[in-house]
C-alpha cells in the first residue's frame, strides 16, 4: 500500500460513520471559525494603524517635551495638587485639561540640537484661537493643530497648506464643513473663513485665512477638532497672540519637534530616545503613539485567541473518541491488513491520515466561512458605523496566516490521532483475527 491508497483509504473510511464524522468537524470548525475571524481582526486594524503611519509620514521625527518624573494626568501623584512652578506651561500633550510640562527653552531648543543623531529642531508655537467662523455665521470653538515637514494630511478635497506662501492658508477638519455653512468638501475649497484670538492685553483680533484643503477624520489624523495653518498662519496668530508679552516670556514651548536620519534602524532610534533621556527629554515617535493602540488591540485578540484554542482542543477529544470507535469497529479488517503484510506503520498512518483529515476538514469549512462572514461585516461597518475612518477594513485576511492557521489545526488534529492510531497500529493480527 503506498502513499497515495493509504490517503485514499484514509478519506473514504471517515466517512463510514458520518454523523459521528459530521458532528467531530463541527467541533473543530467552531475553533478554527473563532480563530480565523479574530486572527482576522487583528490583521485588519493593525494594517490599518501601519496603513496610517506612512500616510501621514514623517516617520523621521520625533516629539520631544522634557522628562517629568510625575506620571500623574494632572502633574501630581495620588491626585493631590501640583506646587505653582514658574517654569512650566500648560500642555494639550494627552488632551487632559490642566496638565503642565517644564517649558522648552531657546537654550533647550540648541541642547536638542546638540545631541548625537539630531538633524534639525523645530519648536511648536502654542496657539489658543477663540472661535472659528464662515461670514456672519455661528461661531466655533477651534484648536491649531501643526504640520511637520515630512508629514502628510490625508484629504477629503483639495490640497495641503503652502508653507513658502505668504498667504494665510488652512486645512479645515471634515466636520467643521456643514456648522460653517459649506454645501459639502469641495464647496469649502477656496472659501475665507475668520480666526479670533485675544491677545494678552485682552483684545480680541480677527485674522482671514483661506481654505485650501478639507481633512478627513482618522487615526492619527494632525488635525483632530483643529484647523492646521500654513506657515505665513501660523505666525500670524502666533504673533498677534503674543502682543503684550515680554519676548523672553514668548520664547517658551510645550513641546518641539526633531529630525533624524530617515535611514535610522530601530536600534539607532532607540538609542536616540536614551540620549535624549540623559539629557533631560522624553522623545516619542508617531509610531509609538499608535504602538499603543496596537498594543491593546493584540491583547484583544490573544484573549480571543484563546477561547478558540479552548475549543479546539476540546474538539481534539472528539476526534480521540471517533478514531478509538473506529478502531474497535475495524479490529478484525486491522487484523486481516497486518495478517496481509500491511506494516505497524502504514496502519498508524491510515489512521493518523484520518485524523488529519477530519482536522483538515474543520479548520477549511471554519476558515472559509469566517472569511465570508468577516469581509461581509467589514463592508457592512465600513459603509456605516465606521464610515468615519476611511480606508479601515476591520476585518482582514492574509491568506498565508489563514493558510497557518490550517496547518496548525491538521497538527493539533494528528496529534490527538496519535493514541488511537498506536493502538491500531500495536494491535496483535491473530487476537484481532478472533475479535467479535
Amino acid at each position: 500500500m503506498n502513499v497515495l491508497d493509504l490517503i485514499g483509504s484514509a478519506v473514504s473510511n471517515t466517512f463510514r460513520s458520518k454523523t459521528r464524522t459530521v458532528l467531530t468537524v463541527l467541533a473543530i470548525f467552531v475553533g478554527a471559525f473563532t480563530l480565523t475571524l479574530t486572527n482576522g481582526l487583528g490583521t485588519g486594524i493593525n494594517a490599518y494603524v501601519d496603513d496610517t503611519v506612512t500616510s501621514i509620514g514623517a516617520s523621521d521625527v520625533m516629539t520631544v517635551t522634557t522628562a517629568s518624573e510625575d506620571s500623574d494626568p494632572m502633574g501630581g501623584t495620588d491626585s493631590e495638587p501640583t506646587e505653582y512652578d514658574p517654569d512650566t506651561v500648560a500642555s494639550a500633550v494627552g488632551g487632559v485639561p490642566g496638565q503642565t510640562v517644564v517649558a522648552l527653552t531657546p537654550e533647550d531648543l540648541g541642547t536638542l540640537a546638540d545631541v548625537e543623531g539630531v538633524l534639525d529642531v523645530q519648536a511648536t508655537k502654542p496657539i489658543s484661537p477663540d472661535y472659528i467662523q464662515h461670514g456672519d455665521g455661528t461661531q466655533y470653538v477651534v484648536g491649531v493643530g501643526s504640520l511637520v515637514t515630512g508629514q502628510t494630511i490625508q484629504l477629503a478635497a483639495g490640497s495641503e497648506p503652502d508653507d513658502t506662501s505668504d498667504e494665510l492658508q488652512l486645512v479645515l477638519p471634515v466636520t467643521y464643513v456643514e456648522p460653517l455653512g459649506f454645501a459639502d468638501d469641495t464647496a469649502a475649497v477656496g472659501e475665507t473663513v475668520s480666526i479670533s484670538i485675544t491677545d494678552a492685553e485682552r483684545t480680541q483680533h480677527t485674522i482671514d485665512a483661506e481654505i485650501v484643503g478639507v481633512a478627513e477624520e482618522g487615526l492619527a489624523s494632525p488635525t483632530g477638532a483643529s484647523i492646521v495653518p500654513n506657515e505665513a498662519l501660523t505666525s500670524e496668530l502666533f504673533s498677534t497672540q503674543n502682543i503684550g508679552v515680554p519676548t523672553d516670556e514668548q520664547e517658551r514651548y510645550a513641546q518641539a519637534s526633531i529630525w533624524f536620519s530617515p535611514d535610522a534602524t530601530d536600534q539607532d532610534v532607540t538609542d536616540l530616545k536614551a540620549a535624549l533621556a540623559d539629557a533631560g527629554y522624553t522623545g516619542t515617535t508617531v509610531d509609538d503613539q499608535l504602538g499603543a493602540i496596537t498594543t491593546v488591540i493584540d491583547a484583544i485578540v490573544l484573549v480571543l485567541n484563546a477561547f478558540a484554542v479552548i475549543a479546539l482542543l476540546a474538539a481534539s477529544f472528539g476526534i480521540v473518541n471517533t478514531l478509538y470507535m473506529s478502531v474497535q469497529e475495524r479490529t478484525r479488517e486491522i487484523g486481516l491488513m497486518k495478517a496481509m503484510g500491511t506494516g505497524s506503520g502504514k496502519v498508524f498512518g491510515l489512521f493518523s491520515l484520518e485524523a488529519v483529515f477530519i482536522g483538515f476538514l474543520g479548520s477549511a469549512i471554519g476558515a472559509g466561512l469566517a472569511m465570508l462572514v468577516g469581509t461581509a461585516i467589514s463592508s457592512n461597518l465600513s459603509g456605516a458605523l465606521l464610515s468615519d475612518l476611511p480606508g479601515l477594513t476591520l476585518i482582514a485576511f492574509d491568506p498565508a496566516s489563514i493558510a497557518v492557521i490550517v496547518l496548525i489545526v491538521m497538527a493539533i488534529a494528528f496529534l490527538a490521532g496519535t493514541l488511537p492510531a498506536a493502538r491500531a497500529a500495536r494491535a496483535d493480527p491473530v487476537t484481532s483475527l478472533r475479535y467479535e
